[in-house]
């Protein structure tokens, strides 16, 4: 997933995205715990697409602030 796509999305979508991101790295976890996990890179692009999608959010923030104080 990429940060262009993620701009794209609106604010209700964005919270989906990211709530779906946490589900997953949560059953990742599990699965790694268990000695089930097939693909171990997965772990770290789920966290990355977490930071990325919390980094579109922080910067729709930034601006709605700045536009309420101007």
């Amino acid at each position: 997933m990429d940060a262009a796509t993620l701009r794209g999305m609106d604010n209700a979508a964005l919270k989906k995205q990211l709530d779906d991101l946490y589900q997953e790295l949560f059953n990742l976890r599990f699965q790694r715990a268990a000695g089930q996990q097939p693909n171990f890179n997965r772990l770290g692009e789920v966290k990355r697409d977490i930071a990325r999608v919390k980094t579109v959010q922080r910067e729709r923030a930034r601006v709605a602030k700045e536009a309420k104080a101007q």
